[in-house]
């Protein structure tokens, strides 16, 4: 039975994933090779896409993309690693696996 803890947890999930916005950058990040630029600093598998990358994809302002990316990364779809003083985001595959198993089995 899932408890009170679980539920919010889904209810924040499905949140972040309320905003088109958001789901873009997921999409996006499921293949950057495709969707980016190369790096010169971090690698796209291991450390994720630099947050100025995305920020220029979605041509939103600093904060703005900031507080999407936070949202994302609040909610454990979106792993932020700090690197030579940038931040890039690559998507938490299992905890994207966990919310669709756990979504498919609490409906």
């Amino acid at each position: 039975m899932r408890t009170s803890e679980d539920r919010s947890e889904t209810v924040r999930a499905l949140k972040a994933l309320a905003s088109p916005i958001r789901l873009q950058v997921l999409t996006w990040l499921k293949d950057p090779k495709a969707n980016f630029p190369a790096q010169v600093d971090g690698d796209f598998v291991e450390d994720g896409v630099c947050a100025d990358f995305l920020r220029d994809k979605l041509d939103l302002a600093a904060s703005t993309t900031s507080r999407h990316l936070s949202v994302l990364t609040d909610a454990g779809f979106l792993v932020a690693t700090r690197k030579k003083g940038w931040t890039f985001y690559r998507r938490n595959e299992s905890r994207i696996d966990g919310f669709v198993e756990d979504l498919r089995d609490g409906l």
